[in-house]
């Protein structure tokens, strides 16, 4: 503590991300990253960006992603102005907790969900209340049915996987008015129904997303909010009140040269979607509980091994995978799911610390 800090900075539980490992060619299965690389196109559109000498970065890049809206735009149906860019998902969900989720009523999210949520909520002084999930990790719907301050679910659920179908989702909305339903779409592209066909039907939805792990893009931190034009409006006010910059150019020619590249994005999402269930099976095969996941890892807990010490052990043969240190799930492991080279190798060392 410093007599310096600010008494926000003295409450805050900081977000704690995924371990980024010093070592050369680590298996690197804690941060659900993509193990596939971005589309050819974008590494050529950043080429072009940055031309001979670089002279393009010498200005300042589009502070609302005009071109890289509309391309997203067309992509999904929409208009441009139903589309808010920021600087990777969390900080449009940053801004959204500023703009549209401080109230009297408390905001209503899971107790096992994004870790970010309650230091979001803690950051921005937005009282919330973490609903528990049902023991199979299943949200329950009638928990989030009216009379609260805004509702935010992930969806899929992280670390859970698990995911609602769009008239899970669609009955939340309905039945809350008079409050914003944001759905987190991170992992939406590996298995889940994607709220974005509602945006036009309910002003009080807002759809995230990101370019993180379908499209293979975390090294550029671009995220979307989908939602109605006033929805949006806030979003920019502040944006604008905060960094009106928050997508350098490389970053926007590059996530609109990966949304111009269907079939690659389509691609590596069933690659992903098949190393995942080959994965499932052969942990299952090792005596793995595997929670049923529509995203790019899988929750497994073992019931003669402590999950603290598996990930210790996989570790020290530079295989990471992610623990969480919180009730009711500090038994289980959350595992990126990798080529199948990493998989495969993930799989043999697990069967060696078992033996």
């Amino acid at each position: 503590m410093c007599r310096y800090w600010s008494d926000v900075v003295q409450r805050l539980v900081p977000y704690i991300p995924g371990e980024q490992p010093a070592r050369a060619d680590p298996i690197k299965l804690n941060t659900n990253e993509n193990p596939y690389p971005p589309s050819p196109r974008v590494i050529a559109a950043v080429a072009r960006e940055l031309g001979q000498l670089g002279e393009s970065l010498r200005r300042y890049p589009d502070p609302l992603a005009r071109r890289l809206r509309e391309t997203v735009a067309a992509h999904h149906g929409l208009k441009p102005e139903q589309i808010f860019a920021g600087n990777g998902s969390d900080e449009v969900l940053a801004h959204t907790f500023r703009a549209l989720l401080k109230h009297e009523k408390p905001l209503r999210f899971p107790d096992i969900t994004y870790s970010f949520y309650p230091t979001y909520a803690l950051l921005y002084d937005v009282c919330y209340e973490a609903i528990p999930l049902a023991d199979d990790f299943s949200i329950r719907l009638e928990d989030y049915l009216g009379d609260a301050g805004g509702v935010l679910l992930a969806n899929p659920n992280a670390p859970t996987g698990r995911a609602l179908s769009l008239a899970d989702i669609e009955q939340i909305v309905t039945a809350n008015p008079s409050s914003v339903v944001v759905i987190d779409e991170a992992y939406v592209d590996f298995g889940a129904q994607s709220a974005l066909s509602l945006i036009d039907h309910y002003p009080n939805l807002l759809v995230v997303q990101t370019t993180s792990k379908a499209r293979s893009l975390a090294g550029m931190r671009v995220g979307f909010a989908f939602g109605h034009v006033l929805l949006i409006e806030a979003l920019n006010r502040v944006k604008d009140s905060f960094n009106s910059y928050p997508l350098d150019r490389l970053a926007q020619v590059a996530a609109q040269a990966a949304y111009e590249d269907d079939d690659h994005f389509l691609s590596n999402c069933q690659h992903v979607i098949t190393s995942r269930e080959r994965l499932r099976q052969a942990l299952e095969r090792q005596g793995f509980d595997v929670v049923p996941s529509a995203a790019n890892f899988l929750f497994v807990r073992h019931a003669s091994f402590h999950a603290e010490a598996l990930a210790k052990r996989l570790k020290d043969r530079d295989i990471f995978v992610r623990h969480f240190k919180l009730p009711r799930i500090d038994r289980h492991l959350r595992i990126t799911v990798g080529t199948d080279d990493e998989c495969d190798a993930l799989i043999a060392a697990l069967r060696e610390i078992l033996d």
